[in-house]
């Protein structure tokens, strides 16, 4: 699989990962793992290694941190949550468990999740980043209007590592400035919600791929919305939520052929706006 560079460290991204969110809040229930081992298998075999996790998604840490120890994976995947509650203390206890549901002894990447209590929270993770406990530091937002506040933490705190942000040819505003200010910071990108929950498909439902789309090896509308992100040189990894296996599949063949120049890139936005 194609990767991608960590600005800070030069360690290695695949560019396709997996997000966790409402796919594997599932619990014990081991038919509704069956296609969740799938899933990981897929991510596996593809070379892929980043899973995105957070204590807002109900048991997907749990789940997650079991079907990695099943596989074996410990040593191969990039585990990624986050801290989602206000206060020092509750923060520090919050990412305690979920290191302990995820199996992990460090977590590679902890992130503040939708700048909740960010101020608070960023001398823990730095402390905790010190001391081995986490590999690096980020900050998320799930939505556009959060872009000037991601923006200004990014430009304020020299010391982020991360920042995850939606974006997606249907909502390309993070290309105005969060995505040019990452670049020039040396702060990775992981892109959520690329695929809008769905909701791209259901506007191209019906439609044929564009004759061009051959040229940059797409064989499906999630491929071409996936290498329109990934087109984007600022964004280090993509992170859908999937629970069919053949899905991951679709998406994980994007990181694979030439990717959209610029000049492609302008055409699949008039695709989309036409669509």
């Amino acid at each position: 699989m194609m990767s991608r560079s960590i600005p800070r460290t030069g360690e290695k991204l695949p560019v396709i990962g997996l997000g966790t969110w409402q796919t594997f809040d599932v619990g014990a229930d081991e038919r509704a793992r069956a296609p969740l081992r799938q899933v990981l298998r897929h991510l596996l075999e593809a070379g892929g290694r980043v899973i995105d996790s957070s204590p807002m998604y109900g048991q997907a840490e749990a789940v997650t941190g079991d079907l990695v120890a099943t596989a074996g994976a410990q040593a191969k995947v990039f585990l990624a949550t986050k801290v989602w509650t206000s206060g020092r203390e509750a923060g520090i206890e919050q990412m305690r468990r979920s290191a302990t549901l995820l199996r992990a002894d460090a977590i590679d990447l902890m992130q503040i999740h939708n700048l909740v209590d960010w101020r608070t929270h960023l001398p823990t993770l730095r402390r905790m980043k010190a001391e081995g406990r986490i590999r690096y530091i980020g900050v998320t937002h799930y939505t556009p209007s959060a872009f000037d506040a991601l923006a200004d933490v990014i430009e304020r705190e020299g010391d982020i590592d991360f920042v995850q942000l939606c974006y997606s040819i249907a909502t390309p505003e993070a290309e105005q400035r969060l995505l040019p200010l990452a670049a020039g910071r040396g702060v990775a990108v992981l892109v959520n919600r690329p695929l809008e929950g769905g909701a791209l498909f259901r506007r191209v439902q019906g439609k044929p791929l564009p004759g061009f789309a051959a040229e940059i090896g797409c064989q499906n509308w999630a491929q071409f919305f996936l290498k329109y992100i990934l087109g984007h040189e600022a964004v280090t990894c993509v992170i859908p939520a999937s629970a069919v296996p053949s899905h991951i599949a679709d998406n994980l063949a994007a990181a694979g052929g030439p990717l959209p120049d610029a000049a492609q890139r302008r055409r699949m936005r008039t695709v989309w706006e036409d669509a």
